[in-house]
C-alpha cells in the first residue's frame, strides 16, 4: 500500500504525519495488531525502495495514541511494518507499507 500526505488508516491502525510541507519528516503513529495484542514494546522496522535499503529498527515510544516514532526521510520511499520484542510482526499481510515523501534529508 503507497501513502502520501497526511494519512490515517484506523482499521490497520496507522497514521502518518508528516512534519513539515515537503514530507521529510514524518511521524509514524502505530495502534494496529500488536499494540492491541498487549505488545511491551514496539518497533518500526523500516527500509527505501524495494530493496530496503538501509533497514533499520526504530525503537518506538508509547503514547496515548499507541505506539509513535519519527522517521527522518533520507530517500523518497520509505518501506515499514512493525515487530514486538516477542519478533511478532504486523507486516499488513506481507504487503508492508510505503509512504513516499515530496523530498529527502540526505545523509
Amino acid at each position: 500500500m503507497k501513502i502520501e500526505g497526511t494519512l490515517n488508516y484506523p482499521q490497520e491502525g496507522i497514521k502518518i504525519e508528516p512534519l513539515f510541507n515537503d514530507g521529510r519528516d514524518v511521524t509514524i503513529v502505530y495502534d494496529g495488531l500488536l499494540h492491541r495484542s498487549g505488545a511491551d514494546q514496539v518497533y518500526l522496522h523500516a527500509g527505501y525502495g524495494t530493496n530496503w535499503q538501509k533497514s533499520y529498527d526504530h525503537r518506538m515510544e508509547k503514547s496515548q495514541e499507541g505506539w509513535k516514532c519519527t522517521i527522518n526521510m533520507e530517500r523518497e520511499d520509505l518501506v515499514f511494518c512493525f515487530k514486538d520484542s516477542a519478533c511478532n510482526w504486523d507486516n499488513n499481510s506481507g504487503n508492508n507499507w510505503v509512504y513516499r515523501s515530496q523530498g529527502t534529508n540526505r545523509r
